[in-house]
């Protein structure tokens, strides 16, 4: 039932008389109802789920919740239908004492999202407590010599209900002597005196009975009853007068034992004994009274004497007694009213109710993290509480309800930066000085997984020698999270992909906790010199982030490789001998064979050397055979004591360590110069020819040659204007990688082997690629050396890329051209050294 607050004092009665009604005020923002003390377990209050503008069906799954400080049973709410009804006896006078307003404050808070509604519900009173007085019987005792329209004070009742429920009106059974007289003083108190309206005469009536009832203003009327016993005296004619017969007194409250609260002052108009007067606490002036104040029974100085509190009590009425010393004493009666006045000496109260503790980092701006809840016991300016929060915080406290605030979300949380914060909350009063409380708020950022792994550096470069065992361990990565618990476990795998025609898996495997990477095989240098590939960091989180980080092993060279002879086409021999005709008449320095052999290894393990063997018995050999291009000549003019068949053995061993051999046999036989065949002189001819030609051949290398190292020297140009030009990375200022020169005082190393190596990358397809190139050229053309001519560019290319990997990687597109314009070159050759065979 809706009602407006302003209404007449007729329609209010109406009203007190239904058993509840619910309001709902659209300007304050919250629910208000009402509901009458005293109802039934199971009364309606109001059908707060739709109040609220929630619906039934979300009550359950929102985590309806209704909390009140220190009344959390008096009110329930059926999930079912959304109706507030009551759940236990409402006494308001119990709740709230004399109080003028009783409410019930309720939070109610639903979840998803994080809701907070503030219902009030007024507790009505109603006529349910008689008029009550503090003694069943009170005494007086009356001169008979009073004249009439002489007062004497009385107690009144008390009532407690507040309003109309407790306005009192007082009625006294009809008697011949005594009247009543009710009076309201500036505080609201009723002051009651009975009043003689007819002389008593104690020998007439010595005693004489009343009955004083008090009558409520509730709907009906209850009533409280006390009789009244006066007792009729002989004595004086006049009793002591005080100058007024109430004294309204204001004193602050806490004021110390002894503080002076009123000094009364009596007179009596008798002479001698009947004029000295004592002063008494009337015997209506309650105990508790008495525990607080003090009279002097000589002076009638009222002292303070026990605590005085504002909030305990704020008003005390003393009756006082003037009595004087005759035989017969008279009585002068007066009234103290003392109202405290508050001060400030109750610091706020503070209650703290936590909601969303942790707080997840990735929470939205506006969460609700805890209510606060705030009370003081003073009043006015003094009761007025504020609340503030500690600065430099990403939390802020935002006003809900009067003395109600919640602390809620105001920028971005990250937990990597702080993890918890402590919260400072400072209640303070409006006081003069003010009082605070503080109270200290621990919050927990709980973690979300929003970082992914990180690598120290981009990419590593591993160095593995070839032939390893299996399962060795050769590198280890190591990845970071700067989250925590399960979202910073990090677990590392292999990208996987394809590696000519296998599997990356079968050559190299990552231990998933520890990232140690392993060789699942022996690594062959000679299939394999480069092996590329990603190894990917993924932590627990959900969902889970990760990274990668690449991997370069390079795989270096053993001398596992011996070397390997390559036979001359065309020429004779027995068994994989070499044989050649020698003409007598040569002479010294003549090239009469050339023994010629590959090693599959690489650098100095390729670089090969030839050498003769001494012959059977220690004789001296007219031929010897050149250090590093195995030709085999003659070392002075033959004669006719030379051997006509000559046997040689030439040991060819490469630089490794332990060196590797191998042992050509080379069969010369010696002929006149004319007996040699036809055949032999066309084959002269035509190295003669081809020697001639060779020339030729030489000056378009020299130009080819030029060429490519000047593309190659504006690529070096290029690629370190690049590197300064660039910002600095990890990669370019980090360790260097090593650089393989591999030189010697006759020339680079030597190396025909007739095959292809593949450099297995993550970039690309395996590209053609040897190590070194021969110091010189052959004397005569044949189809290995047109196939050593081949090389000669192809491992040129191949040892750039080698001691520039960077720049390989970096700049492939660059020396792909280079590439090019080397085998261009090359074709060229080739395609000269053909025409010349052809001839």
């Amino acid at each position: 039932m809706v009602y407006s607050q302003r209404r007449s004092p007729g329609s209010r009665r109406l009203l007190l008389s239904l058993l509840l009604f619910a309001v709902w005020e659209a300007g304050s923002g919250q629910v208000h109802y009402s509901v009458l003390e005293e109802v039934k377990h199971g009364t309606f209050v109001g059908r707060i789920a739709q109040d609220l503008g929630l619906e039934l069906a979300e009550l359950v799954p929102r985590l309806f919740r209704m909390a009140s400080k220190g009344h959390r049973d008096l009110l329930e709410v059926n999930l079912q239908n959304g109706i507030l009804f009551v759940n236990s006896r409402i006494d308001r006078e119990e709740l709230c004492g004399r109080s003028a307003e009783c409410s019930i404050h309720l939070e109610v808070i639903v979840d998803r999202p994080l809701q907070v509604f503030h219902v009030e519900v007024e507790v009505k009173d109603i006529n349910d407590n008689p008029p009550r007085f503090f003694r069943q019987e009170q005494r007086l005792f009356i001169l008979e010599s009073r004249i009439v329209d002489s007062r004497f004070p009385l107690e009144g009742a008390s009532d407690m209900d507040v309003g109309v429920n407790a306005e009192l009106r007082y009625k006294l059974n009809p008697n011949e002597y005594f009247d009543l007289d009710v009076k309201a003083n500036e505080e609201e108190t009723n002051i009651l005196e009975l009043v003689l309206k007819k002389a008593v005469d104690r020998e007439e009536i010595q005693e004489h009975l009343l009955l004083l009832t008090a009558i409520d203003g509730g709907k009906p009327e209850l009533t409280g009853t006390v009789q009244l016993l006066i007792n009729v005296l002989d004595a004086n004619d006049n009793a002591p007068k005080f100058d007024k017969s109430i004294y309204n007194i204001r004193l602050l409250e806490n004021a110390p034992n002894g503080t002076l609260v009123i000094k009364l002052n009596a007179s009596d108009a008798d002479e001698g004994i009947n004029k000295e007067i004592v002063y008494l606490f009337s015997d209506l002036v309650l105990d508790n009274v008495k525990s607080k104040f003090i009279i002097d029974s000589n002076s009638g100085e009222i002292t303070v004497k026990g605590e005085l509190d504002y909030e305990d009590c704020n008003l005390y009425e003393i009756n006082i007694d003037a009595v004087d010393r005759s035989s017969f004493p008279l009585t002068g009666h007066c009234k103290v009213i003392v109202k405290l006045l508050d001060e400030n000496d109750n610091i706020p109260e503070m209650v703290i109710t936590s909601i969303s503790l942790p707080v997840q980092e990735d929470a939205s701006v506006g969460t609700v993290i805890a209510l606060i809840s705030l009370s003081d016991r003073d009043s006015g300016l003094n009761g007025q509480v504020t609340c503030t929060l500690s600065p430099h915080v990403p939390f802020k406290l935002v006003s809900t309800f009067k003395n109600y605030y919640s602390l809620v979300l105001e920028s971005a949380l990250d937990r990597e930066s702080v993890a918890n914060y402590e919260l400072v909350v400072t209640a303070r009063d409006g006081g003069s000085p003010s009082l605070s409380t503080t109270a200290s708020m621990y919050v927990e950022v709980a973690d979300v997984n929003d970082n992914a792994p990180a690598f120290a550096q981009p990419e590593y470069t591993v160095f593995v020698r070839e032939n390893n065992p299996p399962g060795c361990h050769i590198f280890t990565v190591s990845a970071r999270d700067a989250d925590a618990q399960e979202n910073a476990l990090v677990s590392y795998s292999l990208v996987e992909r394809r590696v000519g025609e296998r599997a990356l898996s079968s050559y190299v495997s990552v231990h998933a906790e520890s990232g140690k990477v392993y060789a699942l095989q022996p690594l062959d240098h000679e299939e394999l010199e480069l092996l590329q590939f990603q190894v990917s960091a993924r932590d627990a989180g959900v969902p889970p982030l990760g990274s990668n980080v690449t991997l370069q092993v390079f795989v270096l060279d053993e001398n596992d490789n011996a070397p390997a002879l390559l036979p001359r086409p065309g020429a004779g021999g027995v068994g994989g001998a070499l044989s050649e005709l020698v003409s007598r008449s040569v002479g010294a320095g003549h090239v009469v064979a050339k023994v010629r052999a590959v090693d599959a290894d690489s650098g100095y393990n390729a670089w090969l050397s030839y050498e003769l063997q001494p012959a059977a018995g220690g004789a001296r050999s007219p031929f010897r055979v050149a250090l590093y291009t195995g030709e085999v000549s003659t070392t002075r003019t033959l004669d006719e004591a030379d051997s006509a068949r000559q046997r040689l053995l030439v040991l060819v061993k490469d630089h490794g360590e332990p060196a590797l051999t191998a042992t050509a046999t080379v069969l010369l036989s010696l002929v006149e110069s004319g007996q040699a065949p036809k055949a032999s002189s066309r084959v002269l001819a035509g190295a003669a020819g081809a020697e001639a030609a060779l020339v030729d051949v030489n000056v378009y290398l020299i130009i080819a040659i030029c060429a490519v190292s000047s593309l190659l020297v504006l690529t070096l140009l290029l690629y370190t204007a690049l590197r300064c030009s660039a910002p600095p990375t990890e990669g370019a200022c980090g360790p260097g990688k090593p650089t393989l020169v591999c030189s010697s005082a006759v020339g680079s190393w030597s190396y025909s082997q007739q095959r292809r190596q593949r450099v297995c990358s993550g970039e690309g397809p395996p590209k053609t690629d040897l190590m070194a190139f021969s110091p010189s050229l052959p004397q005569g053309p044949s189809s290995a050396d047109t196939v050593s001519l081949k090389n000669i560019f192809h491992n040129n290319f191949r040892f750039k890329s080698l001691i520039f990997p960077s720049i390989f990687l970096k700049y492939g597109f660059i020396l792909d051209y280079y590439l090019i314009i080397s085998d261009v070159s090359s074709v060229l050759v080739l395609i000269h050294l053909l025409k010349l065979q052809l001839c």
